[in-house]
């Protein structure tokens, strides 16, 4: 318990000294309970046995305490990047941006509406709760000789009516980049939802930061203009226009599941500025064809495609240089994992808190809970033959451990005369320690 009031101590550093307790003891019972059903389960079986503090203590700190939990993704943003091996730091790094839905029963919840999802599976296309917009990093690390990207999610907001999803987005994006000054290459990865003007003009306004994403399949583009004639006028600003079923053409082999084309273009999302065009398609003549835009330009990248741990990457040859951009979108799939695991497995949606800041709050809580299983094994020795855990696995063997030291620490402490304490210690050595009485 000692290493990880270490750990979490580095996120509450700017809180005041009771706060801070009280949210670090809500993460030391989600991590021991293996849940985080409500405040007031945590505090029933777990927050209760251990500290004076009252229910109401772990509800203030939550919703009315000076806490700042968007300060949060700077933090874990730091803690990633100093597992990059020296060896990968001119490696690039993924920002996936995408939003996911909650439901919620009852009207009670602070700025709970009705909201589309397009993946509802309750006979509707609508449900009642909240959205939130979420950032994850991909970080590259190695594992079995091989360059792995480890998914470490940053943190959510939950959209208000009065900010579209779109700025929420572009606004978490300007927070965290502060800390990638010193990196080549920062990719943004996302779906057509955010291949749009509010986000694109983000990446205007840093050198190092690029976007890779899924476009609208009838979105305007147009050709590069033709180069100037001599004649007198004006000379064009732009070519003929393209779509994604003339102008394009497709690979001769399929990489992946995909035939692929691609070529420079201009389009009415990205202005003036010219940018990579793919279109992967499922067959070579009639097959379902999809549409991208990447910023990234294959010659200014540096990544070791031999070393990559997944494919088609790894199985890149220079014919295929041109594509990689696109490969890189893959990466995106692993924000889509998070939400799984984190709904399924970490009592992501069963907040009762009604305030919008306390909602915020315990969901951090929880994100930053589990990126402390995917951190910790990198970043502590004795934790290192967890990396190939799953962060459900990791966080059963450490629930034990904190349950086992509880337990010891009370038995100790009520233990009337010291002659008894010292059998006690020798017992629980040789039983739970392994160590010779």
């Amino acid at each position: 318990m000692g290493r990880l009031f270490r750990y979490f101590s580095v996120y509450f550093s700017t809180f005041a000294a009771p706060t801070a307790d009280s949210l670090f003891l809500l993460i030391l019972a989600i991590l021991a309970m293996e849940s985080a059903d409500s405040i007031r389960s945590l505090y029933r079986h777990f927050l209760s046995g251990i500290t004076a503090k009252s229910l109401n203590a772990f509800y203030y700190a939550c919703s009315y305490a000076k806490v700042d939990c968007s300060a949060f993704m700077n933090v874990t943003a730091r803690l990633a990047l100093r597992l990059v091996p020296a060896g990968l730091r001119s490696q690039p790094l993924f920002l996936c941006i995408d939003d996911t839905m909650v439901s919620k029963f009852g009207k009670k919840f602070e700025d709970v509406s009705k909201l589309f999802d397009h993946a509802a599976h309750n006979g509707s296309n609508y449900l009642n709760g909240h959205c939130f917009v979420s950032l994850m990093l991909c970080v590259p690390v190695w594992k079995l000789d091989r360059i792995s990207y480890l998914a470490v999610p940053l943190g959510y907001r939950m959209w208000q009516k009065k900010e579209s999803e779109l700025e929420l987005a572009s606004a978490m994006v300007r927070q965290v980049m502060p800390a990638f000054s010193t990196q080549k290459n920062v990719i943004i990865l996302c779906d057509s939802w955010y291949v749009k003007h509010n986000l694109v003009s983000v990446v205007d306004e840093y050198g190092n930061l690029d976007l890779t994403g899924n476009a609208r399949a009838d979105s305007v583009m147009y050709n590069l203009p033709p180069r100037p004639t001599g004649r007198k006028g004006r000379p064009a600003k732009r070519g003929r226009r393209l779509s994604i079923d003339i102008g394009f053409v497709l690979s001769d082999e399929k990489a992946g599941d995909y035939y692929i084309g691609c070529r420079r273009v201009l389009t009415n999302i990205f202005g003036s500025r010219e940018v990579m065009a793919y279109v992967a398609s499922t067959g070579k003549e009639n097959g379902t064809r999809r549409l991208f835009f990447s910023t990234v330009s294959p010659a200014q990248l540096q990544i070791f495609c031999a070393w990559q741990e997944k494919a088609p990457l790894n199985q890149t040859g220079s014919g295929w240089m041109p594509y990689i951009p696109l490969f890189l979108y893959s990466f995106r799939w692993n924000i889509e994992v998070s939400y799984y695991e984190q709904k399924s497995f970490w009592s992501l949606c069963a907040y009762m808190v009604r305030s919008r800041r306390g909602i915020e709050t315990l969901v951090n809580l929880i994100n930053i809970s589990c990126c402390a299983m995917k951190l910790l094994p990198y970043m502590e020795e004795t934790m290192s033959q967890y990396r190939g855990y799953s962060v459900q696995e990791f966080r059963f063997v450490l629930s034990g451990q904190i349950r086992r030291q509880i337990f010891y620490v009370n038995l100790v402490q009520h233990i009337e005369t010291h002659i008894k304490s010292m059998a006690i210690i020798k017992t629980l050595q040789k039983l739970f320690l392994g160590e010779t009485a």
